[in-house]
């Protein structure tokens, strides 16, 4: 089995930063690509970001410029920094990691999520 488990949310006035974390354990072989999703209330689960063992980021056009998704390969973790934030930035931000894990299968792993409010 594999866990996600993410941290760094809160509260945050609009234009203040935040950074969130995602670290994945258990039974891994390797990680391809890792990712944050968000959903807001009433609206579907959306990608923010993305990046690829190679490095290779994708980014949702409602955050470029100000996100930055960055991957520490040692240590199964994934980080999004999110600046100039704003209150339609105001979501539930989920962890998603494709695992390989040690019977060489790849499955698809979710974080709990973490709340992430932005004030006017």
């Amino acid at each position: 089995q594999v866990q996600l488990v993410e941290s760094g949310g809160g509260l945050v006035q609009a234009g203040g930063s935040l950074r969130l974390s995602c670290a994945a354990s258990g039974s891994i072989f390797s990680i391809n690509a890792m990712a944050w999703y968000r959903q807001a209330p009433g609206r579907q689960r959306e990608l923010v970001a993305l990046i690829r063992s190679s490095g290779s980021t994708n980014y949702a056009d409602s955050v470029k410029g100000r996100f930055t998704i960055s991957r520490d390969s040692a240590k199964n973790t994934v980080y999004l920094q999110m600046n100039s934030l704003k209150p339609e930035d105001t979501a539930v931000y989920y962890c998603n990691a494709n695992v390989v894990v040690t019977t060489l299968y790849e499955y698809r792993y979710w974080g709990q999520g973490t709340q992430v409010t932005v004030s006017s």
